[in-house]
């Protein structure tokens, strides 16, 4: 099972479009999220995801010459007409993870995870308010790999602005959520603007000083800027370095810095997110 947690820039790719397959893997992306929701219309379900099973026939890579990135299935919501064709799906696909959209419950989820018998992770998409509101469940529930955040189906849900300073308690509420469910923190939702790169590295930015570690992306020009958002830069390692390198004398001062055993923590954090990107090429 691949290592959910080490995935920074997951990329959608709409099941209507799997001819872009082999460019969405050359795109940078540590994984791509095939969209049978939100990125399909209704009267296309079906043969969306008969068009994908039919490349999973062709062998591992889905037809490809070169293996793929890890591949997360995003499904249909519990509630729909389509789930349960799309669970059915699953077993014929080469999947490392799948999304379930609208996670309100850890019953549904805990049913979704039961039925794939740990073989295949689970990502809680968390789109309403109910959703948020049972984050702290969800993320306890067995079988759950990582949340997710649907933060532009919450914003309608909730009839709010789509702003990082409206979304901050919400995307904060996952990051704890996550910590307490000793899951690896959450993917922060896309940046719906496609024109502006600087706009999603700093949204990926913010992101990143709450705690998420990944991004979830909707075009393959915003991957690289995720990456720098949550890529440790060479300042913090130079950082990181020299406090660890220093005796451990419990509190000293650092260039005017109180360095502690808190302070310690997070520069091993960085040092060891480092070494997973060398390790993972990104």
């Amino acid at each position: 099972m691949v290592d959910i947690s080490t995935i920074r820039a997951p990329l959608f790719l709409p099941a209507t479009r799997l001819d872009r397959l082999a460019k969405a893997a050359a795109s940078g992306a540590d994984a791509l999220i095939i969209d049978l929701e939100d990125a399909v219309a209704a009267s296309d379900k079906d043969t969306a995801r008969q068009g994908l099973l039919a490349l999973a026939a062709r062998g591992p890579n889905l037809g490809n010459a070169t293996p793929l990135p890890p591949l997360i299935l995003r499904i249909n919501a519990a509630d729909t007409v389509w789930y349960e064709d799309d669970l059915a799906a699953i077993s014929a696909l080469p999947l490392h993870a799948v999304m379930l959209p609208k996670a309100e419950t850890s019953a549904s989820l805990h049913c979704l995870a039961g039925g794939l018998n740990g073989l295949i992770s689970v990502i809680a998409l968390i789109e309403t308010v109910q959703g948020l509101e049972d984050a702290r469940s969800i993320a306890a529930t067995p079988g759950i790999s990582r949340l997710a955040f649907g933060s532009i189906d919450f914003c309608a849900d909730l009839g709010c602005a789509h702003h990082r300073d409206i979304l901050l308690s919400a995307r904060l509420e996952l990051v704890m959520a996550s910590r307490l469910g000793q899951k690896p923190a959450p993917f922060d939702g896309v940046t719906a603007q496609l024109d502006d790169m600087a706009l999603t590295e700093a949204d990926a930015n913010h992101a990143r000083d709450l705690g998420m570690t990944g991004k979830l992306c909707i075009h393959p020009k915003q991957i690289a800027a995720v990456h720098r958002a949550f890529a440790p830069s060479e300042k913090d390692i130079a950082w990181a370095t020299r406090v660890l390198g220093l005796p451990d004398r419990g509190a000293v001062n650092v260039d005017g810095e109180m360095v502690d055993e808190p302070v310690r923590i997070r520069a091993r954090a960085i040092l060891a997110q480092s070494q997973t990107e060398l390790k993972t090429g990104v």
